[in-house]
């Protein structure tokens, strides 16, 4: 097991976010948190990569306190990509993910070497030269999850994203789960946010139904996202088929739901 939490409870403001929440990440494995706007999913990844102190409870790393591990330990064992990445200079896409690669101590040659794989697992190749503060949203989204991914070496453990795809079109959206499928099959502890319950499904191995900072259920796919967990989930109803292999989703709300 590469990362434990055990009764992770967090506090902001005199108001609870996080409830006793237990959760494993396993080498090997993808792990999809799921769950409607302010349930704790970044709070969670917060404590999970320890950007945040729980208010009690704890998380593990190898068996170890994760705040016993230095910064540096920690950044090569660990890699993190929250929902805000704010970066307001003008380097080049390729500088901004040779950024991720520095916790790993190659030398100019190896670093450069490992960036450029990195640009071109993600189609990111074309636009090594551009300035990160001219692309689009979802280029710079792309980029962001290369310089996070630049930062996994031969140490590395888990890797935890907060909606890593939101910004990009199907394509690409596809493109970089596969490499995050990939890199999970290769043994790393693979956490990610998502909204869509079809990129869930699909590249998933275990979900995390998050609802009011508490855990509504967790388990392999096939077993949580079912119709009736998803619609208690989302306060919407959600029709779950399972089609040519596939788990499918399709939601519908009552026409007096919005009504005041």
């Amino acid at each position: 097991m590469a990362l434990i939490a055990q009764g992770l409870e967090w506090h902001r403001q005199g108001r609870q976010v996080l409830h006793g929440l237990d959760l494993e990440l396993a080498a090997g494995t993808l792990t999809v948190v799921l769950g409607p706007n302010g349930a704790g999913k970044s709070t969670l990844l917060q404590l999970l990569s320890g950007l945040e102190s729980p208010t009690s409870g704890a998380v593990r790393l190898d068996g170890e306190a994760l705040h016993g591990w230095s910064e540096p330990q920690r950044a090569r064992q660990l890699a993190v990509m929250t929902q805000d990445q704010p970066l307001d200079f003008p380097f080049s896409v390729e500088e901004v993910v040779r950024l991720g690669a520095w916790p790993l101590g190659l030398s100019p040659q190896q670093e450069a070497d490992h960036g450029r794989r990195w640009l071109q697992r993600l189609d990111l190749a074309q636009l090594a030269g551009r300035n990160y503060l001219q692309l689009s949203g979802g280029e710079r989204q792309r980029v962001q999850l290369a310089r996070v991914l630049a930062q996994c070496g031969e140490q590395s453990r888990v890797l935890l994203l907060d909606e890593p795809v939101s910004a990009m079109d199907l394509r690409h959206q596809h493109l970089c789960l596969r490499q995050l499928r990939r890199l999970a099959d290769a043994g790393m502890a693979v956490l990610l946010i998502l909204h869509d319950l079809a990129l869930a499904a699909q590249y998933g191995d275990r979900v995390l139904l998050l609802k009011d900072g508490r855990a509504l259920a967790q388990g392999p796919v096939p077993e949580v996202m079912t119709a009736a967990l998803l619609s208690q989930l989302f306060e919407v109803g959600v029709d779950v088929r399972f089609e040519d292999g596939v788990l499918r989703f399709s939601s519908f709300v009552a026409d007096d739901a919005f009504q005041a």
